[in-house]
């Protein structure tokens, strides 16, 4: 079956966090709380199979020129089948439909956004300095193994 994609509604928060709960513990993804997600819900695409979520992307607003892949997951069980790559697709038309000019995306995963049209840049290239707050969460920090990776919208 074929995954539907959409807007998440706040109801789907629990399955959103159960789904990234592994990730998170592991450190790969950053902890988000639930009125975190909430409060940003409109930044979040997730794939829906039957009455299923099995991942979600976040395209977070840096500013008037810049936006941000976050919290990218698939469940471990529908990896492979596209879902990441058809989740990163739609939050960057969604960034081109808001006049974003470059979407960044710190990852663990370089080849996985180098597929879509992302370049390597150095961390002390990241053109906002907010972006460096979620950081202080980070179990890593502040040894920092994530590549910085950036691609400009058209």
């Amino acid at each position: 079956m074929e995954p539907i994609y959409r807007k998440p509604k706040l109801t789907d928060i629990p399955a959103m966090q159960s789904i990234v709960a592994d990730a998170v513990k592991q450190g790969i993804i950053l902890p988000r709380s639930d009125d975190e997600i909430a409060t940003n819900i409109r930044s979040y695409i997730v794939a829906q199979i039957e009455d299923k979520i099995v991942g979600y992307v976040a395209l977070h607003i840096h500013s008037l020129r810049l936006a941000e892949i976050r919290s990218l997951i698939v469940e471990e069980s529908y990896r492979g089948k596209g879902i990441g790559k058809q989740l990163v697709t739609r939050a960057l038309e969604e960034g081109r439909e808001l006049a974003v000019k470059e979407v960044l995306s710190l990852t663990y995963d370089r080849d996985f956004f180098a597929k879509l049209g992302f370049r390597e840049i150095a961390k002390e290239d990241i053109p906002e300095h907010k972006i460096w707050q979620d950081c202080i969460k980070c179990m890593h920090f502040p040894v920092c193994n994530e590549v910085a990776m950036m691609k400009t919208l058209s």
